[in-house]
This record gives C-alpha cells, sequence and structure tokens, in this order.
C-alpha cells in the first residue's frame, strides 16, 4: 500500500464509522485529503479501533513525520549563561526530546475542533488517536476534569519524543490575579516534577496558557523561566530545558529575558 493509498483508507474507515457522513466526498487535492483525514481524526469520540486500522494509521504517521524533518533536541544550542537552557523557535511535535509540554484543557482528550491551529490539535492529530484512547481511560479512572496547575504523562506514540506532559494552565477572563500566577507556575512545576521521576533527561516547553487561554505572554515567560531556573539548582537529573516558541513575539520576549 503506497503512502496515498494508506491515507484514502484511513479516510474511508473514519467515515464508515459515521452514518452522517455517507454522502461526503473524497477530495482528490493530496493536501485537501490530508486536511479531510486530520479534521476526521479530531472530532472522533475516543472509542477502539481495530488492530490493522491502528498498523496504517501508525505507518502513514511515521512517514508523514520523517516527512516533515525532525529535530534532534541533543542538537540545540545551550544558552551561554545556562548550558542547561535552549531556546528554539520550531514546531514542538517535530522535536525528538525525551518529553514535550502539551497545554491541554480540562478534559484531556484534545481538541475536537477540526484542523484548529492550537498545540493540543497538533499534538493529538500527529500521534494519533491512540493518544486520546489513553487520555479517555486516564480521566475515566480519575472521575473528575483535570484541574489546572497539574501535569500527566502518556507515550507519545508517533511523535519522535518519547513521552507528552499534558497540563492545564490558567484562563485568564480578565486580569491576570496572584493565583493564575501560581497555578502557572505549578504548570511548569509539576511537569518538571513528573518528567524527573520518569527519567526525562531533556524537555520543551511550549508558552503554556498564552494562546487560547490568554495569559499575557511576557510575564508567562517570567514565571516559566523563574520556576524552571529554581528547579534546576536542586535537581540532577534534567540536562536540558528547552523554552519552544513558535511565533517571532514570543521569540523576542524570552531572548531579551535570557
Amino acid at each position: 500500500m503506497t503512502h496515498a493509498e494508506q491515507r484514502l483508507y484511513l479516510i474511508q474507515k473514519l467515515l464508515s464509522e459515521d452514518t452522517r457522513f455517507q454522502d461526503v466526498q473524497i477530495p482528490e487535492n493530496e493536501q485537501e485529503q490530508k486536511d479531510l483525514l486530520r479534521s476526521l481524526m479530531n472530532i472522533r469520540p475516543p472509542r477502539p479501533a481495530g488492530k490493522e486500522f491502528l498498523r496504517i494509521q501508525d505507518e502513514y504517521l511515521c512517514r508523514e513525520r520523517d516527512n516533515a524533518g525532525v529535530t534532534d533536541a541533543e542538537s540545540l544550542p545551550s544558552l551561554r549563561s545556562d548550558k542547561r537552557l535552549v531556546l528554539w523557535q520550531g514546531d514542538i511535535t517535530t522535536l525528538r526530546a525525551d518529553a514535550i509540554v502539551n497545554a491541554a484543557n480540562s478534559a484531556l482528550l484534545g481538541c475536537f475542533y477540526p484542523l484548529h491551529s492550537c498545540i493540543d490539535n497538533m499534538v493529538h492529530s500527529r500521534s494519533g488517536i491512540q493518544l486520546r484512547l489513553l487520555c479517555d481511560n486516564i480521566m475515566k479512572r480519575q472521575g473528575h476534569d483535570e484541574p489546572a496547575g497539574k501535569a500527566k504523562i502518556t507515550p507519545a506514540f508517533n511523535l519522535p519524543c518519547k513521552y507528552i506532559l499534558h497540563t492545564v494552565g490558567p484562563i485568564i477572563y480578565d486580569r491576570v490575579t496572584g493565583k493564575d500566577c501560581e497555578l502557572l507556575a505549578s504548570c511548569y512545576r509539576s511537569c518538571l516534577e513528573l518528567a524527573a521521576r520518569n527519567g526525562c533527561r531533556s524537555i520543551a516547553f511550549c508558552c503554556i496558557s498564552t494562546g487560547e487561554f490568554h495569559f499575557p505572554n511576557l510575564e508567562a515567560a517570567r514565571t516559566a523561566i523563574a520556576v524552571v531556573k529554581e528547579f534546576l539548582k536542586s535537581d540532577t537529573i534534567i540536562e536540558k530545558v528547552i523554552f519552544n516558541v513558535f511565533k517571532d513575539k514570543d521569540l523576542k520576549i524570552y531572548e531579551k529575558l535570557l
């Protein structure tokens, strides 16, 4: 089965799962097919899938991953001021590190909005449907929504990293309160502690809460840097912490602060 045939197979299987999609026409354009596949994965509820589907999905996503290119965390230059810190602008889902951090929502099931640009959507889209299934099992055992400031760890499935750390940041509705700042600090602290307990030597942080949750970028960066530096004073497990930025705005902020 070619890569294109795998994509069509996955689309057809996902369409066949729901009678609402029986009249959906599969486009001929490659990018439109990719968007349709990702959209179907985004909206798919956490239910089991067959072994053949998962095998082909994994092969397809791994090929997509390799075609997009992988960045090795070990190749990223450290800061002159601190050899354990790295500032890197790029797509965190392409990073080969021990752990990457996903800014999740309280349901911890990923983003259900088709083709949404948030990191939660990208992580689940490129990891595969197994991630939503596993997160659903975790949340059913927990019995309640994930509180802000905590962290959960899962395998990364088809991403190049080993683990994904899922954390829910504070949502800013008006002004930033002291509680908001402490919750954000707790997100970074919880991820670092969980990564260290699982033997992770490298961890990459996205800019938690600064997107859909509207935490001010500058204040969030200050919190992130302060918590990481304080943690590294006593931790001997983690050897590299990567501040991953995607927007030019955040790059300039971190460059100034670091």
